[in-house]
């Protein structure tokens, strides 16, 4: 049996790094195992911590049987058995002595893979009931990936005797066996990690709120679409986003744009340059002053680190300046790959009725915050930490390096965790902001009615409370910001203690290469790499929501058009203007039909009236007209055409619309008139207002058809909204309902009614009534009843068979009367009202 006899191999110490054309295994065996059971003992710990603080146990259906999840718990069971056989196998073997790294290694290492094991059963038996994410937790992805890439420092070693490459001996060939299991083993664990297939694919709370839910029974009644995706990690896909990302930053088309984002991609890379050479001339500058230099040496050397300093990147310097010159030709340009707003447009009608965020979602194509913040902000910060290591590694020794990597690790790591856990903070503080904002504009917005009922002291105390509350929410987001803070200030401190004890070290004792000069290069470059770290939380937090934001924004153009044009489709030839409806179905979700075996022709210059119910299916004919949907039977035919055979542009360019619910844009009358057909001239709109008969009433204002119209028309009164839609109209004239005229005056109503029997003269039209007196003159009347035509004919016709249009009838004409001798009776009694006190004849009695 071996004997223990001394730490390292009797030709080797602990701090030789490099010995022999690779790492010194002493070295490397002692720094894993410590390194990987801190990461795992202290992270893992705050993980477990934070799962049983705020976690709950899953329900054993939740948790999904995996194959693969038990090989992650096999291969961390054999890891275990690993380090230990090969501890014990060192140690039964006679011939050699066994160094104490070796047993510290196999101890070190079993320890922290079996807390990892524990780890990773904790994660699969409970979880975080506001999670939206899935996946393993950053710290058990931090582990496997630390193991594996350490394995893979082994090929670094490849021609060192020290190592087993040789496989000469006995021992070389058992300790290259172990680590090729343990290669393989870490590798699997950190791929299989990614997929996480022992955790649920959808977050808790969504499990356990649908599984009441009789998900079968509502998917029968609902359109067939697309399953949708699953919640998953804001970071999963990155390099989907990122790839979609980049036609905002790469002008395709644009030579000039393309040499401007190169020139500002070099610009990077002189700045990371610089940033090394800074601290170098820095040092050389107290070397010389110290080694009593010539002054044209030393003046020269001050020249080149100043002229260096005033290029070096950063806020407010040279070359940063320059580079956000040169990029904002780059960012303000729109380009061609980047998908245009104008594709929401093209989607069918069903979406828009159903998109609640549809503006939202089209401004959010305009940000590409996360890109620039990616390429301006964190790759060149992670590339300075990159650069740092090998730096201190290659011209100190391995332990500066060491140092900066430990500290930057635990500097990134930290300030990802508490920013996500200060989020809820400042999410609370935005809705307590909302919240007190809502009340002050809600106050101000109805003065009058506060005014009306003397409630200034009530709004002012609610005001006070929201904004006390607002305050309460905000103390608590700037105390974590400063607790934040104080962490990241912590880590670099300790990291700067370590690193300029250990430089003080060498520099004093003078068996190392070190001078004084190198002691300031250590502090001002470690300084100047935590500099930009200092908003790494910040880029961190708006990284994360802009890819958020981009999910909806990447759904909206995964949407499919779903009524378009056909292969071979022509233009409509538009003729005289008859409409057929040949046996139309067309139902918005299977199995509940809206339209069954509707038929009916429309006469060129003919009217057609259809009444009914309330969701029978008369604003859905409309639609079809339009052809906002297809039909799922039948045909619709316009001249003889199908218009499911003809171009929409073609088909719409011959319809125009009055809806009830007219909508004006924001901009002159002139412009909404022309909106029913865009090329018309000047003289074509004021002929179209003239039929119209609102063309006096726009000469009579002060700019006449240069007037502004409000938001949604509401600077125009309902009669004028009215007529100018009216004059937007087409050859063939759709009436979506009058709704809008029973709250006008009758005088307008029948100004309104006027003008548009004058433009639907000689036209074809199809009028959608909700008050039957406006269709009296109609040529056809269809009484639409559970999507059927229940009846048809003229007004005289249909009241002499005393059907469903009689008794429409009959209840208008009661309800008219009632209304009729209310408003009588109001009138007598304003006439019986003796007369105001607050007259100014009035004496007062004797």
């Amino acid at each position: 049996m071996s004997v223990l006899r001394s730490y390292c191999e009797s030709n080797s110490s602990i701090s030789q790094t490099w010995v022999d054309r690779g790492i010194s295994p002493c070295f490397y065996f002692t720094l894993l195992p410590s390194v990987l059971l801190t990461v795992t003992f202290f992270l893992g710990t705050l993980h477990c911590v934070f799962y049983r603080r705020y976690g709950t146990a899953m329900e054993p259906k939740f948790i999904p049987r995996s194959c693969l999840y038990a090989l992650q718990q096999a291969l961390s069971i054999v890891l275990m058995i690993q380090f230990l056989g090969g501890a014990i196998w060192r140690a039964s073997r006679g011939d050699a002595e066994l160094p104490g790294y070796v047993v510290l290694y196999g101890v070190l290492s079993t320890l922290g893979w079996c807390y990892a094991l524990a780890l990773l059963r904790v994660e699969r038996r409970r979880a975080l009931l506001m999670d939206r994410t899935r996946g393993h937790s950053a710290v058990l992805l931090l582990l496997w990936a630390l193991a594996f890439c350490a394995e893979n420092l082994a090929f670094v070693s490849w021609y060192s005797p020290h190592w087993w490459w040789g496989l000469d001996t006995q021992r070389d060939q058992v300790e290259f066996a172990l680590w090729l299991i343990r290669y393989l083993a870490t590798g699997s664990l950190f791929f299989l990690g990614l997929r996480a297939p022992g955790l649920p694919r959808r977050p808790y709370m969504l499990l356990i709120n649908e599984e009441e839910h009789d998900v079968e029974s509502r998917a029968q009644n609902l359109p067939q679409t697309p399953e949708p995706r699953r919640e998953c990690s804001t970071w999963q896909g990155f390099r989907t986003k990122v790839r979609l990302l980049l036609p905002y930053m790469w002008p395709r088309g644009s030579v000039l744009l393309q040499g401007l984002v190169l020139l500002c991609l070099s610009l990077l890379g002189v700045e990371r340059a610089i940033n090394v050479f800074v601290p170098i001339y820095y040092k050389n500058i107290v070397n010389e002053l110290s080694d009593g230099s010539s002054w044209r040496k030393l003046a020269t050397t001050v020249c080149v680190y100043v002229m260096l300093k005033f290029l070096q990147g950063g806020a407010g310097t040279w070359v940063s300046n320059l580079r956000s010159f040169l990029w904002i030709r780059c960012s303000s340009t729109p380009t061609r790959g980047a998908p245009p707003p104008s594709a929401t447009c093209s989607l069918s009608l069903r979406w828009h009725l159903g998109s609640l965020e549809l503006l939202t979602n089209v401004n959010r194509r305009l940000n590409n915050v996360p890109l620039f913040y990616i390429v301006f902000s964190i790759a060149p910060t992670m590339a300075d930490i990159v650069i740092a290591i090998i730096y201190f590694v290659t011209n100190f020794n391995a332990w500066f390096g060491l140092i900066v990597f430990v500290c930057m690790t635990l500097y990134l790591t930290l300030t990802i965790i508490i920013t996500e856990w200060r989020t809820k903070y400042r999410r609370d503080m935005n809705l307590q902001d909302n919240a007190a904002k809502t009340k002050a504009v809600d106050s101000l917005l109805n003065f009058e009615t506060v005014k009306y009922y003397n409630a200034e002291s009530y709004e002012v105390n609610r005001f006070e409370e929201a904004i006390l509350r607002y305050q309460g929410s905000e103390w608590d987001s700037q105390a974590s910001l400063a607790l934040l803070n104080q962490t990241q200030n912590l880590i670099i401190g300790l990291g700067l203690l370590a690193g300029s004890l250990l430089c003080a070290y060498f520099v004093t004792e003078g068996s190392f290469v070190l001078q004084v000069g190198d002691f300031v290069l250590f502090g001002t470059y470690i300084i100047q790499l935590y500099t930009p770290l200092n908003w790494f939380g910040t880029y961190y937090r708006m990284i994360q929501n802009s890819f958020i934001d981009m999910e909806s924004m990447f759904k909206l153009f995964e949407e499919e058009e779903e009524v378009k044009d056909c292969l071979g489709a022509g233009d409509l030839e538009f003729k005289q203007g008859k409409v057929e409806f040949q046996n139309v179905y067309f139902s918005y979700i299977n199995g509940q039909e809206i339209l069954k075996d509707v038929s009916f022709t429309v006469n060129p210059g003919q009217t057609l009236a259809l009444v009914g119910k309330s969701g029978s299916g008369k604003s859905t004919i409309i639609r079809l007209m339009f052809r906002f949907y297809d039909v799922q039977g039948g045909n619709v035919l316009i001249d003889g055409q199908d218009i499911a055979k003809v171009k929409l542009t073609s088909l719409r360019s011959h319809i125009g619309v009055v809806p009830q619910d007219t909508v004006l844009f924001n901009s002159n009358i002139r412009d909404n008139i022309r909106y029913g057909r865009i090329s018309a001239s000047d003289a074509e709109v004021e002929e179209a207002a003239i039929a119209a008969d609102i063309h006096d009433k726009i000469m009579g204002f002060a700019e006449g058809y240069d007037s502004q119209v409000g938001e949604r028309g509401l600077k125009l009164s309902g009669g004028e909204n009215q007529r100018v839609a009216t004059a937007r109209t087409r050859q063939i004239v759709l009436l979506p309902g009058r709704h809008a005229t029973s709250a006008l005056d009758t005088q307008t109503e029948r100004n309104i009614q006027a003008s548009l029997a004058k433009v639907c003269a000689n036209r074809t039209t199809i009028v959608v009534a909700h008050r039957l007196s406006t269709i009296i003159g109609a040529d056809q009347i269809l009484v639409i009843s559970d999507g059927q035509v229940a009846e048809r004919g003229r007004h005289e016709e249909l009241l002499d068979k005393g059907g469903l249009y009689a008794e429409m009838w009959q209840r208008q004409q009661q309800a008219q009367d009632s209304d009729s001798d209310t408003e009588a009776k109001d009138r007598k009694s304003e006439k019986l009202q003796p007369p105001s006190t607050s007259s100014g004849h009035h004496h007062g009695p004797h």
